[in-house]
């Protein structure tokens, strides 16, 4: 399965070198040269892989080190990659920040998958230090195979030359790209980071032409010939056999409604497939734009930014009242980060409260302080989202917190060992068949989470 695939890795220096913008046009360009490309991201990022996604017609796949044993990310890798001409792999902030050591870090990911690597320094103000600093990274681990490098946010022509004399006198690899410093190679940002695809496609003017004008950049800046003569050099991996990818018929007749439109739209790819491969159904459902849930078991709210369309969720009191009625149908619901503030009993976010769902007693608004971290922790308690006694490792990434009524008694089903959740640890507010937590799951992690969900729908259907 495409193990004798050309692959290629694109690491920074440093968190915002400019590789999500570099990596985005150069999947624009391979894809304008009619090139299959399966593309990757290291670590639990969602908008950049929706990028990836909307670039090359091909669903982007996360790979995280910390969350994933080699043998997962190798198959993941493989799964994904079947029928692709190149892979295209995007790092997370610089090559060797982890989790603990190499552990969850860009570094790690190129060592298990034998991956060459491109690394993208930010040269702005630098000439000769740029070959230091390459050179320091080529040797702080010779097992990392370094192929070249790519100078972004470049002052001028003689800037460029001193920088790429340095590197090849002094660090003995070749430059392979030169970007300039340009106003066009910036994507918009907010209080999360960059725009999700699906909301810039359909909310912003000139969004498009924003991605164009980057592919014109990379294109001219990259030597891209020679990056997919790297790739062509990466080493076969060895098959494996199949473990996390097996079809069932589990769930056969089961219908998952999936929350998607501009307010939800973070979910892991695996994820969805893995609901699919059980035998059920995934049924997309627009809290925004439809009037009420279609016929289904069960109902999966993601991440996004429903803050942002707090207003256009809250008017839509028909597809509240139907959530509501799947709620007392014993429906199991699970709310994830985004779908937490969705349930909500209100939304108060820039001085405007807006009512929403209120099957969670208490308002969301926006926090003192951004929470982005791994999570581990534990089920407290048997609920439609996994069994008491069930471990898991995850993620937490948000800007708002949890005010819960005075009177509110809720439930927890989660204790955290590492992370915040909802209150001192605690996450996962459970009533009934609803679970409502920050705590995002990744089903190549956490196996229960797609299999007990389905489990739960089954047996509410059959009731």
């Amino acid at each position: 399965m495409s193990r004798d695939l050309p692959r290629i890795l694109f690491a920074g220096d440093r968190s915002s070198s400019g590789k999500t913008t570099i990596v985005a046009g150069l999947l624009s360009a391979l894809r304008g040269r009619g090139l299959a490309v399966q593309s990757f991201k290291v670590a639990l990022d969602y908008i950049d892989p929706s990028y990836h996604t909307g670039i090359t017609g091909r669903w982007c796949r996360n790979l995280d080190g910390h969350l994933m044993p080699e043998k997962t990310i190798r198959e993941i890798y493989a799964h994904a990659s079947d029928g692709a001409e190149v892979a295209v792999i995007e790092g997370v902030r610089g090559l060797y920040e982890g989790y603990d050591g190499d552990r969850g870090s860009t570094a790690q990911i190129a060592k298990m998958l034998r991956s060459p690597v491109i690394l993208v320094v930010d040269a702005r103000s630098i000439t000769r230090s740029a070959a230091a600093l390459v050179k320091g990274y080529i040797d702080f681990d010779p097992n990392v195979d370094i192929k070249g490098v790519i100078l972004n946010k470049v002052g001028s022509e003689r800037h460029a030359e001193k920088a790429i004399s340095a590197i090849r006198d002094h660090a003995g690899i070749e430059v392979v790209g030169v970007i300039p410093r340009d106003e066009s190679m910036h994507l918009s940002m907010r209080h999360l980071g960059l725009i999700p695809m699906l909301e810039g496609e359909r909310k912003h003017t000139g969004f498009a032409e924003r991605l164009d004008e980057i592919r014109k950049v990379v294109e001219e800046g990259l030597d891209i010939d020679r990056i997919l003569e790297i790739a062509a050099e990466a080493e076969p991996l060895q098959p494996l056999e199949p473990d996390l990818y097996r079809p069932s018929s589990f769930g056969d007749g089961v219908r998952i409604g999936i929350a998607l439109d501009e307010a939800f739209n973070f979910y892991y790819r695996d994820n969805v497939e893995l609901i699919e491969l059980s035998g059920a159904e995934v049924v997309p459902v627009s809290p925004i734009h439809d009037p009420a849930l279609p016929e289904i078991d069960g109902l999966y709210i993601g991440g996004g930014y429903p803050e942002l369309y707090a207003e256009e969720l809250s008017v839509n009191r028909s597809m509240i009242a139907s959530i509501k009625k799947a709620h007392e149908e014993d429906i199991p619901i699970f709310g994830e980060c985004g779908g937490l503030m969705y349930l909500c009993e209100e939304i108060d976010w820039d001085g405007e409260s807006r009512p929403a769902v209120g099957l969670v007693p208490a308002k969301t608004r926006m926090g003192g302080r951004r929470i982005v971290s791994y999570t581990e922790g534990e089920f407290l308690r048997d609920c439609s989202m996994g069994p008491r006694g069930a471990a898991f490792l995850g993620h937490e990434f948000h800007h708002s917190e949890l005010v819960l009524d005075d009177d509110a008694e809720v439930e927890y089903a989660i204790r955290l060992r590492r992370g915040t959740g909802i209150e001192r640890g605690m996450d996962g507010i459970v009533e009934g068949n609803l679970v409502a937590s920050y705590n995002h799951f990744h089903a190549a992690s956490y196996r229960e989470f797609p299999h007990h969900f389905i489990k739960c729908a089954l047996g509410t259907r059959n009731k």
